[in-house]
């Protein structure tokens, strides 16, 4: 942008003096076309602002022609919490950081802490979401080094959850723990092979069959789960904190009192280093009408072997 300014620039000064030697020295020209102009003001690249709505969508690259800041009041699908800058090496390089880069996974740590801080409270324990917008290579270019949190709202947390559009701004939201944004009890149904279909949430007082239990942080060189192997590895972390959620013993009886969900984020966020698992109890066929939470071996025996 700064380029096509200075160009615009260039051909109205050339323009002048192509005038003005065309119609002599008069008494009202000095000769000097400067003295009397006062300096211009230095290229501001765009920057974005926190603490506003947008309407639309999320977007890895946010070119300036798409921002458009909403009142978070009415229907919008997406808050910045944050801006932050990307420091060296990552400003020096000519391009923005790629998804698994150091600095993409930098921002996006930054991004975690913030929006926690935000909401008022562990984003990941509730039905949102958060992503990292940078500049378009464009603007890039032209010198901006900044970069967005955003966080949205999702219309449920199965990994294939949507983003949702909202009234209300998310700052403060998850204050207190008693959001209905918070992760609770759900009426899950299973497909032919296995598979979750729809998870949709329910009253912990109304029928259900699973319960959300808690975080387990998959360590750093594990492996985005894709075979059974690897799936194993994350409901066994999953397992323990249904253990300690529901008060039983983490012992090789526990597979056969409850059943268990593992979700991790998708491959995106997962390559930016969030290796947070939302961990589930799943009893397949019960229709339980009051949280688990410290019930023991009562409320969760064996039942089968």
């Amino acid at each position: 942008m700064r380029h096509r300014l200075r160009t615009r620039w260039g051909l109205a000064a050339t323009s002048v003096v192509l005038l003005l030697g065309g119609c002599g020295s008069g008494s009202d020209v000095d000769g000097d076309l400067t003295d009397n102009w006062g300096a211009m003001a230095p290229a501001t690249s765009f920057l974005p602002k926190a603490g506003t709505c947008h309407l639309a969508n999320f977007a890895v690259a946010g070119p300036r022609s798409t921002y458009e800041e909403a009142d978070c009041d009415v229907l919008h699908r997406t808050e910045t919490v944050f801006v932050g800058e990307y420091p060296a090496p990552a400003s020096d390089a000519p391009e923005p950081p790629g998804n698994a880069s150091a600095g993409a996974r930098a921002a996006y740590e930054t991004c975690d802490g913030k929006t926690t801080d935000y909401v008022g409270g562990p984003w990941r324990e509730a039905r949102l979401w958060i992503g990292v917008t940078h500049p378009s290579p464009a603007a890039w270019t032209g010198g901006a080094r900044w970069f967005r949190c955003e966080v949205v709202e999702l219309d449920s947390i199965e990994d294939d959850g949507a983003l949702t559009q909202r009234e209300g701004s998310l700052r403060g939201a998850l204050a207190g723990g008693t959001s209905e944004l918070m992760l609770s009890c759900y009426a899950i149904v299973m497909d032919d092979s296995g598979a979750i279909d729809t998870m949709p949430p329910a009253d912990c007082t109304e029928k259900h069959n699973a319960e959300f239990v808690g975080i387990w942080n998959a360590p750093a060189k594990a492996s985005y789960p894709k075979g059974d192997t690897t799936w194993e590895e994350f409901h066994t972390g999953c397992r323990s904190l249904v253990a300690k959620f529901a008060g039983v013993p983490d012992d090789g009886d526990l597979r056969y009192r409850t059943g268990v969900v593992s979700l991790p984020g998708n491959t995106d966020v997962w390559a930016q280093g969030d290796h947070s698992v939302r961990c589930y109890l799943w009893l397949d066929g019960a229709a339980l009408t009051t949280s688990l939470k410290g019930k023991g071996t009562k409320a969760l025996p064996v039942q089968y072997k």
